[in-house]
């Protein structure tokens, strides 16, 4: 199962991890990389407690100086290179067929794509539908995550599109749900 739970604080990060998340990704925008390393540690000691993969969004130094386990960058994100250096997971995220297939050739670990359905996290984005995230996953080698709109009611539609996991936002108090409908998908 492949569950990541993106948030950005702790009581979330808690459920999302009893609930069977697989990765956890610290979302904190716009804010220094001490502030990122400092409001991180506990995150950090969660994912080590329970051993679930650890990935920081957009700051790569932030992951670096946390000992995560990767970094989630996205599509204007610069530190590709220096992901590779530290030999940590990368992910891109990409929100259309031309963004999957050159992120593709940066060849990342997995590739975060959507939004699938309307999401208020990202209200201007057009969402791709099965069909986009379909196509996507048949065009690129990465495993496709698929994000956006994502709900326990419709993870396993996203399986079956070929995504090889889903990743929930504003749902991760649903976590619980969604991981149960992953696991039912999956039999």
């Amino acid at each position: 199962m492949n569950v990541h739970a993106l948030v950005d604080d702790l009581e979330t990060a808690r459920a999302a991890v009893s609930g069977g998340a697989t990765v956890l990704q610290l979302r904190l925008k716009d804010l220094s990389t001490p502030a990122v390393v400092d409001l991180g540690r506990p995150f950090r000691e969660l994912c080590a407690d329970s051993g679930v993969i650890f990935v920081v969004n957009d700051d790569v130094e932030a992951a670096i100086e946390l000992d995560a386990d990767g970094v989630h960058l996205g599509r204007d994100d610069e530190g590709i290179e220096r992901v590779r250096a530290a030999e940590l997971l990368l992910g891109l995220s990409a929100q259309t067929l031309a963004d999957a297939m050159s992120a593709d050739r940066r060849r990342p670990d997995y590739l975060g794509v959507g939004p699938v359905w309307a999401t208020p996290t990202k209200p201007e984005a057009a969402p791709l539908g099965l069909e986009g995230l379909r196509e996507i996953c048949e065009r690129v080698d990465a495993p496709v995550i698929a994000i956006g709109g994502i709900a326990a009611f419709n993870a396993a539609r996203c399986l079956e599109a070929g995504a090889a996991g889903v990743a929930v936002v504003r749902s991760s108090v649903d976590i619980a749900a969604v991981c149960a409908a992953i696991e039912r998908a999956l039999i």
